[in-house]
């Protein structure tokens, strides 16, 4: 994955940071999951990328 991809992948996680400490805040519940979804696919993705690198 080039420098754009793991841009995009850093601002997948910290859209999911901000979305769970806005639910946290909030009390909403589906809010706050949702960003910990995104921050498990932005970890996901961070590890394939570790591993294509390693790979190279």
């Amino acid at each position: 994955m080039g420098i754009v991809g793991k841009a995009k992948n850093a601002a997948e996680d910290a859209v999911g940071k901000v979305k769970e400490t806005v639910g946290d805040i909030t009390g909403n519940d589906d809010l706050k999951a949702e960003g910990k979804k995104d921050q498990g696919v932005s970890g996901v993705k961070k590890v394939g990328e570790n591993i294509k690198d390693k790979l190279k």
